[in-house]
């Protein structure tokens, strides 16, 4: 019998990661943490993205949603090719 399981919402996921970070800071304090969160969680975001799509560029960009110029500038700001 095959077992259907339910995803996992990505803002649950998301939330989960912030929660643990949180927590590890112990009492330190952050700041930044919006620009932090951005900046971590964009360039895992291209490339699953652009591995799934089988490294096409323009399947890559409609899933994305932007442009194939943001998504070549964005590759090569992250260095992935």
């Amino acid at each position: 019998m095959m077992t259907i399981t339910t995803p996992i919402p990505l803002s649950m996921q998301v939330r989960t990661a912030v929660d643990q970070y949180l927590a590890q800071l112990d009492g330190h304090h952050t700041t930044d943490l919006h620009a932090l969160v951005l900046t971590e969680i964009e360039k895992p975001l291209f490339e699953a993205t652009y591995q799934y799509s089988g490294y096409n560029q323009t399947k890559t960009a409609q899933i994305l949603g932007i442009s194939r110029s943001t998504l070549r500038k964005k590759l090569d700001q992250y260095g992935i090719s």
